[in-house]
């Protein structure tokens, strides 16, 4: 016995969801596969409790520096009702997660889902549970999973992955961070904001090695004045358990060192969920690492087989995941429309205080893309709003072509920068010039106006110009 369908998805995360939602607009009936929890990633262990976390560390440390420049408080600030913010993260998922994925299911029509996993016999057939289901299309859009490293002594220790560690009911008195990407970087500030004793240990030689060196800088010397422990050049050689602690054994820069804390949280990445899926019985082809190998077009190696979000590897947030199963249905259903995913095009963001925010090209990168460019590197400090805020940390970084002027990309540490670096990736789809930024009528005063003060800076001395000055 078996049903046929118009499209079948593996996964019901939001890159899944985004896909589905398209289809249907096409006429297409669509059936969706989901083991685990309805929403995937971003809405369950992901973006929204992360964020909602984040904020509320956010409230107590603005209380903290408005006591230093008089706002006293006669509450005791210190003090943190762990199972009534716990309960908010909850509430604020539950709801999300009812509105934006369960609503919707139920009010669509031509979408369906199924609880279960579903494994390609081969590549035009599902099984899950016993049952058969056909597609001439479908879209693996299983997500990933944290990867844990192969460390001896690991298996004794007391440790958080980035998912179980937005599940706990208790804060730690302390926290070890073993990797300095992303997850190592947000979670670490927003524990340490919320009264945990707070170590971040990279084996390479700078936090975010994936982003501007000097954006880098900027941020570790935040979260280090923040009272953050950050150690680079760290080489885990092995972890124990001592009592009720866990402890660290590494070599850092030729030195051994031992760290200790109450628990561990693994930040070292993400492995794809391909494994058990039946990809081989489908003949999908796999990366190195297991991540599936598509093209612009989000096309896997099996004709008829699209692939997106996280189990592909590549710009693994939630709005490149969605943008990427919007491009494969649309590439499924408009043949010939030439859709292909632009992650240059592609503005990201780093939620630490402040956020650390990217679009387009590196400086780096644009010079192996071949261009002759200019840069300009600014401190967040030059931006007259920032002193208002007392938020004077950060730097922004512009690149350009030198011949025409055109930007090539934006990146930057700021208070505001996730909002910020959409401007900038309006510039860039625009083809817009440093000159036209510069030109660019902004509020005064107002963090965004740091965008046309660092377009100005590339032929311009700011420190001459007066308030408001064109």
């Amino acid at each position: 016995m078996s049903e046929t369908y118009d499209l079948i998805i593996l996964g019901s995360g939001s890159t899944a969801f985004a896909a589905a939602l398209r289809a249907t607009s096409y006429g297409a009936r669509v059936l969706m596969f989901e083991k685990s929890v309805l929403g995937g990633t971003c809405i369950n262990w992901g973006c929204i409790p992360s964020k909602t976390l984040i904020h509320a560390a956010l409230f107590r440390h603005e209380a903290h520096l408005g006591g230093m420049i008089g706002l006293n408080t006669e509450n005791d600030n210190t003090s943190i009702d762990a199972e009534r913010l716990f309960k908010h993260r909850e509430t604020v998922v539950t709801r999300l997660r009812k509105e934006r994925y369960l609503d919707v299911l139920a009010g669509m029509k031509g979408l369906e889902m199924i609880k279960g996993t579903a494994r390609f016999r081969d590549a035009r057939t599902v099984e899950c549970d016993g049952h058969l289901y056909l597609s001439e299309r479908f879209l693996i859009a299983t997500g990933g999973n944290p990867r844990i490293p192969n460390l001896p002594g690991l298996d004794k220790c007391s440790y958080y992955t980035s998912r179980s560690a937005l599940l706990l009911k208790k804060l730690p008195a302390s926290l070890v961070i073993i990797g300095g990407g992303v997850i190592a970087v947000e979670m670490g500030q927003m524990y340490h904001r919320l009264g945990c004793n707070v170590t971040i240990l990279e084996h390479g030689p700078r936090l975010l090695p994936a982003i501007e060196p000097e954006l880098s800088a900027s941020l570790q010397d935040i979260l280090e004045k923040e009272g953050i422990r950050v150690v680079t050049g760290a080489r885990i050689s092995r972890a124990d358990r001592l009592g009720e602690l866990n402890v660290l054994s590494a070599d850092v820069n030729g030195t051994l060192q031992e760290f200790s804390c109450e628990k561990l949280l693994l930040a070292v990445g993400t492995v794809p969920a391909t494994a058990d899926i039946g990809l081989d019985a489908a003949g999908v082809a796999l990366d190195s690492r297991g991540f599936i190998i598509t093209d612009r077009q989000m096309r896997s190696s099996v004709d008829g087989i699209w692939a997106a979000g996280d189990v592909v590897g590549n710009m693994m947030i939630a709005t490149i995941g969605a943008k990427e199963g919007i491009v494969a249905v649309d590439d499924m259903f408009k043949q010939g429309c030439g859709c292909a995913i632009d992650y240059l095009a592609a503005p990201m963001a780093i939620f630490t205080d402040p956020e650390v925010a990217m679009v387009g090209h590196s400086e780096e990168s644009a010079r192996q893309a071949g261009f002759d460019c200019i840069v300009n590197c600014m401190p967040v400090s030059a931006i007259p709003k920032a002193h208002v805020t007392g938020m004077t940390d950060g730097v922004i970084k512009m690149v350009a072509d030198r011949v025409t002027g055109r930007l090539l990309g934006v990146s930057l540490v700021c208070h505001r920068g996730a909002d910020m670096i959409n401007e900038a990736a309006l510039a860039l789809q625009l083809h817009a010039t440093v000159t036209d930024i510069a030109a660019t009528m902004h509020v005064y005063p107002s963090i965004g106006e740091g965008l046309k003060l660092c377009a100005q800076g590339f032929n311009r001395d700011i420190t001459m110009l007066s308030c408001c000055a064109e």
